[in-house]
């Protein structure tokens, strides 16, 4: 099913995307345990939401995002498009604004390349998400698109960080016991210009 780019703006404009890619920390904690669920399970995830064709899509749109490289691996290989699925499950304000925003980066890629974004080139499917990453750049027929971007991107950064790979990359060290508190390092007291009294 092809849309054009009158009905994939429709789409996106029943529910403004900044007011619907807002997401509850509860549902980030909630999606991200059952993103590492689905993960562990080691068998072939079958989305809830997504449509065939939009799951690969959005496998293909969060890799460009997050893509691997020598600290860690990509946005799918953490789990990020279960983590995207689940969330619109768990909220329905979501399913419309993702929904349409796939649509619209087909239709875009459409009129580009007369094929649909995610069977476009590593080459044309960046082009296309170039024009749209920033949006105070984009031109006014991508605003939408870039809307969209602006916020599939945010909530990719949400569903990688939240995972056991992105809490890895992010070399966090919380959560750690630590038998005997020593204090501050000298150096970064002295690069402060503080000390303990």
């Amino acid at each position: 099913m092809s849309m054009n780019r009158r009905d994939a703006a429709k789409v996106l404009t029943v529910a403004p995307v900044a007011a619907a890619f807002r997401w509850a920390p509860e549902s980030v904690r909630e999606a991200a345990a059952l993103a590492r669920e689905a993960l562990d399970r080691q068998v072939p995830f079958k989305p809830k939401f997504f449509t065939a064709h939009e799951w690969r899509s959005v496998r293909v749109l969060v890799d460009l995002i997050i893509p691997a490289d020598e600290r860690s691996g990509s946005a799918t290989q953490a789990g990020v498009p279960e983590f995207i699925d689940f969330m619109c499950i768990d909220d329905q304000s979501l399913q419309t604004p993702v929904r349409g925003g796939l649509a619209w980066l087909d239709t875009a890629s459409h009129e580009s390349f007369e094929k649909a974004f995610v069977d476009g080139t590593a080459a044309e499917q960046t082009g296309l998400l170039d024009r749209i990453a920033w949006p105070r750049k984009a031109k006014p027929e991508d605003a939408q698109g870039a809307a969209f971007f602006t916020s599939f991107r945010d909530l990719t950064a949400s569903g990688f960080y939240s995972s056991r790979m992105g809490v890895h990359d992010l070399q966090y060290l919380g959560n750690t016991f630590v038998p005997e508190w020593k204090g501050c390092p000298p150096e970064a007291l002295a690069k402060l210009g503080v000390r303990y009294s």
